[in-house]
């Protein structure tokens, strides 16, 4: 009787073929790539919402700092004088001797003023040290750990890289969408409207508070904040 010979069974594959861990390889990588490009755009969002409230919160300090003010210098006023046959106008921005922030008593001596970490420490070509907060203090840069950061010579650091740049324009009174010039005026018409004198418009302050990166070569407008007096 013819005998058959049975096959011998094939061993069982273990392990994974180079093709096979390729692609797990790639499923992984893009699956670690996108984690990480998720976490830098995370990151990135939380940065710039940190600097939005802080920029919002920058700008509002200087509406608190002037909302007790009137419009103009309480005793000098605002005014339109005749000098050698042209009118000049007298009382807008700071008056002599008003050299600081401290010194400012009306809201259009912050006309064309930036409050900024680099600026002196008295009125120089309109930049004053800062930013400052609603008493009008120099905000200081704080450490990780809770105290003011210092320069070389031990003096607290202003908050680095922003500045405070504030704007103030009078506007009309039917319209508060447009600004008018600082000495305009609107005379009577003659039908019972008495006109609007030089001191008398409303005023639109404008504060843009930018910010300027370690690394960044020019600044960086993050808020811009607008209000009216009236």
């Amino acid at each position: 009787m013819r005998r058959t010979r049975r096959a011998a069974p094939r061993a069982r594959r273990s392990g994974f073929t180079l093709i096979e861990t390729a692609l797990a390889t790639v499923i992984i990588g893009v699956g670690v790539l996108a984690l990480v490009e998720s976490q830098q755009a995370f990151i990135k969002s939380n940065g710039w919402s940190t600097h939005a409230a802080t920029a919002t919160y920058l700008a509002n300090e200087i509406r608190e700092l002037s909302r007790r003010m009137p419009r103009h210098d309480p005793v000098t006023g605002l005014f339109s004088q005749n000098v050698s046959g042209t009118a000049t106008l007298r009382g807008w921005g700071p008056e002599t001797g008003e050299t600081t922030i401290g010194d400012f008593d009306d809201i259009d001596d912050f006309d064309g003023l930036t409050i900024s970490y680099v600026g002196t420490a008295g009125l120089d070509d309109s930049d004053l040290p800062g930013p400052i907060d609603a008493f009008g203090q120099v905000i200081p840069q704080i450490n990780n750990d809770g105290t003011a950061a210092l320069d070389g010579e031990g003096n607290p650091l202003p908050l680095q890289g922003w500045s405070q740049v504030i704007q103030v324009q009078k506007v009309n009174p039917a319209d508060f969408s447009v600004a008018l010039a600082s000495d305009a005026v609107i005379a009577p018409d003659g039908t019972g409207f008495n006109g609007v004198a030089i001191d008398a418009f409303p005023l639109r302050v404008t504060v843009t508070v930018r910010y300027r990166g370690v690394y960044d070569t020019e600044d960086q407008t993050v808020a811009v904040v607008s209000w009216i007096v009236p």
